[in-house]
């Protein structure tokens, strides 16, 4: 046991010079240590002052019909779990993640000395659940912040031509890594950036734009400050050391915030909002997971009383009527049915090849999504020293479908076959190299060759592939232990093993079939990650 301890600590750091991914065009920062990931819930360790009374505003209001929530049953309710007890590789960012909570509320009320040090079996207090709650108003249905059914059918470039603000001129870098890690950096205007976000995150384009109006004038306004056209979204003094600079990645920034706030709600059975002043709410249990997904957006780096203009009826979601209409309207709910049940899948992989169970369940497209994805590493073996090339071999079809999208390192595999990506279900590949990549619009049997895995596509420090499950736009958790008993999921099952993740460990976890385990583990060192169908 010692032994498998130290080396997950080798593994850890040693991991850019194993196999690592990000499905985000900005590297990700991986922490082994109890400092908080770029995107997790921050707070300012500062006196939490009395809760204001919500403001009144006398401007009209928007009147919209939404579908009534059941109040959340969790499958493990969080409001019965007053302590975390430290398992092998938790830190406290990663434990804070889990539960919705900041780094500071956790540290707030415990006695530890070393918050960069934790031991197994370590006793970790997590902060009483708030008293008070969020206002109940729902501002935007889930359909309307995931890439849903009828996303596509909205005509993004056609309707930036028809506003009158600076928008129409924005153009910006967008970043595309390569095969053998190299990088392609190419100028794209608006309409091209949003789409490529609203893709890869799965994110509904309408609510991009709708925040880039409210937040900076972007469709209204043609003279805007620098700070507005670099910044629109979230200020350099809040970017931390990253570069945010620029509409791409502003954009990439915002969809994964959102979907933070979304899935939080969704998968992981978030029921707190903090601020930065350390006021903290819960949620109301009657809302959906597009509002709380908004609510949680416009929480960061903001005032509580400024947060509650904004969540207000003649707020963002009048900013949202003016451009799109009602959010409530001409949408499916629930966008995933109860009884949702996966198609029967294999590995993506030949049967008889030994590939390496790399990655447990995370992030779809960067860490925000829910954790829907896991990766493998090809049985190649590369000349030492090398770590991006291009495997000589193949990913593979793991059911029949249409191939709908094929670029940028991605390949996207619709099972329903009706060409629309944010409809039924999907298979993503990410980190496929351009050579030999299958094109779009051809139909893939199962088992056909969809391309070799390289560094292509996202961000990747090694050669691997990266799968995940979309079901009618929204990431489907390879594991949903946590989830809400209304929001069921189906496990990520490839033939016949099933994906265990760790509840807050990203990355870690097991493949499991009938008791027989396959442990994720970085590289190549081990048996214990080794799979063959």
């Amino acid at each position: 046991m010692w032994f498998r301890l130290i080396r997950r600590c080798l593994y850890c750091l040693l991991l850019f010079v194993a196999v690592s991914c990000s499905d985000s065009d900005e590297p990700r920062i991986v922490y082994i240590t109890a400092t908080p990931a770029d995107n997790a819930p921050v707070g300012v360790p500062l006196v939490p002052t009395a809760i204001p009374s919500p403001i009144t505003a006398n401007d009209p209001v928007v009147i919209t019909n939404p579908t009534v929530n059941p109040p959340r049953l969790l499958s493990a309710p969080l409001e019965t779990v007053d302590e975390h007890i430290v398992q092998a590789g938790d830190t406290l960012s990663g434990i804070a993640l889990s539960y919705g909570v900041s780094v500071n509320a956790i540290l707030a009320v415990n006695e530890i000395i070393n918050p960069d040090t934790l031991f197994v079996g370590q006793q970790i207090r997590l902060p009483a659940e708030p008293t008070e709650t969020t206002p109940a108003l729902k501002i935007l249905s889930d359909a309307r912040l995931i890439r849903a059914p009828g996303s596509r059918d909205f005509d993004i470039a056609g309707f930036i031509q028809s506003q009158s603000g600076y928008i129409r001129q924005a153009t910006d870098e967008v970043t595309t890594r390569l095969s053998d890690g190299s990088e392609q950096v190419d100028i794209s205007n608006a309409a091209q950036i949003i789409e490529r976000v609203s893709l890869n995150f799965s994110v509904d384009p309408r609510l991009l734009l709708a925040l880039l109006e409210h937040r900076a004038g972007w469709l209204s306004q043609t003279q805007l400050p620098i700070t507005l056209i670099t910044h629109p979204l979230i200020s350099e003094n809040n970017s931390g050391s990253i570069d945010r600079s620029g509409l791409y990645r502003q954009l990439n920034w915002a969809a994964n915030i959102l979907n933070f706030g979304y899935y939080g709600w969704q998968i992981r059975g978030w029921t707190t909002l903090e601020f930065p002043s350390g006021i903290r709410l819960r949620y109301d249990e009657g809302l959906n997971a597009g509002t709380v997904g908004v609510y949680y957006f416009l929480s960061l780096f903001n005032e509580y009383e400024v947060w509650l203009r904004e969540i207000a009826q003649n707020g963002f979601l009048a900013t949202y009527v003016s451009l799109f209409g009602d959010p409530f309207t001409d949408v499916i709910d629930p966008v995933v049915p109860l009884n949702l049940a996966q198609p029967e899948l294999t590995f993506p992989f030949a049967s008889g090849e030994t590939w390496f169970f790399t990655g447990g369940a995370h992030g779809g497209w960067g860490s925000g999504s829910a954790w829907s994805a896991i990766d493998f590493a090809p049985p190649d073996d590369p000349p030492e020293g090398v770590f991006c090339y291009t495997s000589n071999y193949w990913a593979r079809a793991v059911a029949p479908g249409l191939i709908v999208r094929s670029g940028n390192g991605s390949v996207v595999l619709d099972l329903d076959g009706d060409g629309d990506e944010s409809t039924g279900w999907v298979i993503l590949y990410l980190h496929i190299a351009e050579a030999d990549r299958i094109q779009e619009g051809t139909y893939a049997n199962i088992g056909d060759t969809i391309g070799r895995p390289a560094c292509a596509g996202g961000f990747s420090s090694a050669t691997h592939m990266h799968i995940a499950r979309r079901f009618n736009g929204e990431w489907i958790p390879a594991d949903c232990q946590r989830c809400s008993q209304q929001i069921s999921r189906p496990t990520f099952t490839m033939s016949g093993w099933e994906v265990v993740a760790l509840l807050n460990q990203e990355y870690q976890g097991y493949l499991d079939k009938a008791g027989d385990r396959r442990i994720a583990e970085q590289g190549r060192l081990t048996t214990e990650n080794r799979v063959t169908w």
